[in-house]
């Protein structure tokens, strides 16, 4: 497993790619991030390891326009990647977490000091160790 935590992007528009990278890049300095606006590009981003930021209403070309359910499609065998909900519904990340994601976290709340912690637990990296770019 490489030491660089690696986060994907899914199903986010422009501007909201830009405010994930922004709480990632804050959270996990020198993290990898990296979006994946269709199937062919997620697929290629289903390992252990990879912590994917699922947009609860997708945008892009996925099988469908719902987070919750690409996320219980791809959460499957043991090599599944670790992935949070990102949306400000409770009752969606209810969902989420009943089909095996972990806690995520609104838009709202994205510069939260609680989302910090969320998005280090993900890459499992703690503050003390997660690598400070050079």
């Amino acid at each position: 497993m490489s030491d660089i935590a690696i986060f994907v992007l899914v199903g986010h528009c422009g501007p909201d790619a830009a405010l994930l990278k922004s709480a990632v890049g804050r959270a996990v300095p020198g993290a990898a991030i990296v979006a994946a606006h269709n199937e062919a590009s997620l697929q290629s981003h289903l390992q252990p390891g990879r912590v994917l930021l699922i947009n609860r209403a997708l945008d892009g070309s996925f099988n469908t326009r719902d987070g919750v359910e690409l996320m219980e499609r791809v959460l499957t065998g043991d090599a599944a990647p670790v992935a949070l909900l990102i949306s400000n519904y409770a009752d969606a990340q209810e969902r989420a977490m009943a089909v095996g994601g972990k806690p995520g976290f609104g838009k709202s709340a994205v510069y939260a000091e609680s989302t910090r912690q969320i998005l280090r637990d993900a890459a499992g990296v703690t503050a003390m160790n997660s690598k400070s770019p050079s």
